[in-house]
């Protein structure tokens, strides 16, 4: 790493590196569950892959739906961190439900209490970093957290492989064990994180009010719609587990096909975060979206490990060129006042198209199979493509 690069990580804010260790740790927490959840749910529980897609959707879009509410709350409350820690405490105390559940029913539950506990914490802590990081490092600083985040979403699969073969692919004993990461989130959060208090009490506004949605411009409006068709394109990650069982990878080293993900991930996160803040955006943007219609592709058509861990690799480079860079861009666009309200309408939009994404991949997969699933995401791709191109046209080819 540059010296250009170690003065711009020192700039970051210690807020901004404790909320990315307090994301470390949780993800940590969730992943050692998801990262087994579709095999448990498929092998354990007897559910069908369109099932699998049904579940994984609802959770993932419940999470982004109720970043809405807790993102106008936070707006119209004036403080972040109260909302972060409930939502960081549901998440935590969820995971006991995984492990004692028999039946589909307690599982969708656990499943639902978890992405809530993650819903009510999203908006805020995103707006929580934006809060903090000055401007002209903002994507940096969105870029560290996200990499944070990543590293711990890379260490829970690897727990989750020992763990299995330690015991002998007890998934149950496996869920109990990410009941600790998750309370050291909370613990770290509650103790490290102290959000700037204003100079003077802030007249509190109604976020939701005409006046108020309509300094959301089109500019924000332009950011949601092109995230929407991005979430459609990427569907649920569950399906990269299902693809690594189907090419015949052994059990307890499924996990390891997230953890190469994320290691990609986080490895790049950060770095393409820094590149935000000197180029243009939009162009950036596409460049990932030709990277996970890449993926899609290459995904559709392998058959073994080798092509398999080139399509996942492929699938965590686009998400480390992109998850902050549409962070930041909803930050951009913005009034600070409004950002909580702004993150949480982004991904109430993010969440429906992820619902609608992960239930058509799985129909896909149960009535044409996996090929299908990642063919139907690069067309996808290629709409959103075109949308950037439409938008943005001359500063996508002239990358200013």
């Amino acid at each position: 790493m540059s010296s250009a690069s170690f003065a711009v990580l020192r700039k970051i804010p210690a807020g901004v590196w404790v909320l990315g260790f307090v994301s470390l740790l949780m993800d940590i927490s969730s992943e050692m569950i998801h990262s087994l959840l579709p095999l448990f749910m498929v092998g354990s529980l007897g559910a069908s892959a369109l099932t699998v897609g049904l579940i994984e959707g609802l959770a993932e879009a419940t999470a982004l739906i109720v970043k809405v509410f807790s993102g106008v709350l936070s707006d119209y409350l004036g403080r972040r961190k109260g909302l972060a820690l409930l939502g960081y405490g549901m998440g935590a105390l969820s995971k006991p439900l995984f492990a004692i559940s028999g039946g589909l029913g307690l599982l969708v539950t656990a499943r639902l209490i978890d992405r809530v506990g993650k819903g009510i914490r999203g908006a805020p802590r995103d707006a929580l970093v934006a809060d903090l990081a000055p401007t002209e490092i903002r994507g940096a600083a969105f870029g560290l957290r996200q990499s944070l985040d990543t590293v711990g979403a890379l260490l829970g699969p690897l727990l989750a492989v020992g763990l299995m073969l330690l015991w002998a692919n007890d998934f149950r004993a496996v869920f109990w064990v990410a009941l600790i990461p998750g309370l050291l989130s909370v613990a770290l959060l509650a103790l490290g994180v102290h959000e700037a208090k204003p100079a003077a009490a802030p007249a509190r506004l109604n976020p939701i009010r005409r006046e108020n949605l309509r300094r959301l411009g089109p500019a924000y409006w332009w950011v949601v719609a092109i995230a929407a068709l991005f979430t459609l394109a990427r569907f649920s990650e569950a399906f990269l587990v299902l693809k690594a069982q189907q090419v015949g990878v052994a059990l307890a080293w499924v996990p390891l096909v997230m953890v190469a993900m994320n290691g990609v991930y986080a490895a790049s996160a950060y770095p393409f975060g820094k590149l935000s803040d000197r180029i243009s955006k939009p162009r950036l943007l596409a460049l990932g979206l030709g990277v996970l219609m890449a993926a899609d592709l290459v995904l559709a058509a392998s058959q073994d490990w080798a092509a398999l861990l080139l399509g996942v690799a492929l699938w965590g480079v686009h998400l480390g060129m992109t998850q902050g860079l549409l962070a930041t861009l909803v930050a951009d666009t913005t009034p600070a006042d409004l950002r909580g309200t702004a993150y949480g309408f982004f991904n109430l939009v993010c969440g429906l198209a992820m619902l609608l994404a992960s239930a058509a991949a799985g129909g896909l997969w149960d009535g044409f199979g996996p090929a299908s699933t990642f063919y139907a995401g690069a067309g996808i791709c290629l709409l959103a493509l075109l949308a950037l191109a439409w938008r943005y046209g001359p500063r996508l080819s002239a990358g200013a």
